[in-house]
């Protein structure tokens, strides 16, 4: 069976090439033609369109910025999308709204092709590792052949029942990473405001009960200010606002969320959006006033 997988883009290209290192054979296509070229030295086949895509596999994984993105692939709307869609498998692997995902489903669905949901929790360095996390939903026969494409990619996976279980599941756990990585950004910066030593805040933090593999990945770069993305501010505010969304249609209270939303809106607004999460940073300095207590001005930036 040929996999095709579309979207190349920080998470996409390494999660494709731990498919094709996994010797399965896989075509690709992306916007941007050059991110293609290590899947091509990988052993992938490059497609020159995502019809081709369509047309050489019969499983299809998306790894896409948004709804647009997605809808634009499959040429959704369009006579394309029938054809593209007939006797296909498409796997919905970024993160939309829950409700885009049910409608896609019973578009696909109704054109002959089938469906399921795949989102990943984890940024980045996982997904170079095949450490993600992958939360499935759509029917048992659809996710039973798979489950095993997301091996090379995932340690492990978790079924979350029918079509849009798995979006909102991910809405769910990443209410939970948004506003851990933010507190510890915050808490980063009350210690330096304080002319606290950072790197011993950091080691005490690291050696309590509150340490995770994400504070010790996203500790070294406050310390650095290494801003250099493995989850961008802009993809980080896309997502806060999916559950804030999500939220008010059903009437959930999520006051964390709504301040961590403001913080990266402020950090995206202030033309920070391509860099890490934890440029978030930014917003609380300019909250501050930009100098630590000790009247120091914060050290240069470190940009990778």
């Amino acid at each position: 069976m040929r996999v095709g997988f579309v979207g190349l883009g920080v998470m996409g290209r390494p999660m494709a090439l731990n498919l094709a290192r996994a010797g399965i054979p896989l075509v690709v296509w992306n916007r941007t033609l050059e991110r293609c070229a290590p899947l091509s030295e990988a052993g992938a086949e490059v497609a020159a369109s995502p019809a081709e895509v369509f047309e050489r596999a019969d499983t299809v994984l998306l790894m896409l910025a948004d709804e647009a993105a997605v809808d634009a692939v499959l040429g959704r709307g369009t006579p394309a999308f029938g054809t593209r869609l007939a006797g296909r498998t498409v796997v919905h692997m970024g993160t939309t709204s829950a409700e885009y995902s049910a409608g896609l489903e019973k578009d696909v669905r109704a054109a002959g092709g089938a469906y399921a949901e795949a989102p990943v929790s984890g940024s980045r360095v996982p997904a170079e590792q095949g450490e993600l996390v992958a939360m499935l939903a759509g029917e048992d026969s659809v996710l039973a052949d798979v489950r095993p494409l997301l091996a090379p990619m995932c340690r492990e996976s978790f079924d979350c029942g029918p079509v849009p279980g798995a979006l909102l599941m991910k809405l769910a756990v990443n209410i939970f990473l948004i506003t851990q990585v933010t507190g510890l950004i915050e808490a980063f910066h009350f210690a330096d405001r304080h002319g606290l030593d950072r790197a011993r805040f950091l080691d005490v933090l690291d050696a309590g009960p509150m340490a995770s593999s994400v504070s010790r990945m996203k500790a070294p770069k406050l310390l650095a200010r290494d801003f250099a993305v493995q989850a961008a501010a802009t993809d980080v505010l896309k997502n806060n606002r999916l559950i804030a969304e999500a939220a008010r249609a059903a009437g959930v209270a999520s006051p964390l969320l709504d301040v961590c939303h403001a913080l990266f809106e402020e950090t995206v607004t202030g033309g920070h959006g391509d860099e890490d999460m934890v440029a978030v940073l930014r917003a609380l300095e300019a909250r501050t006033g930009g100098a630590r207590a000790d009247g120091a001005r914060p050290p240069g930036d470190v940009i990778v």
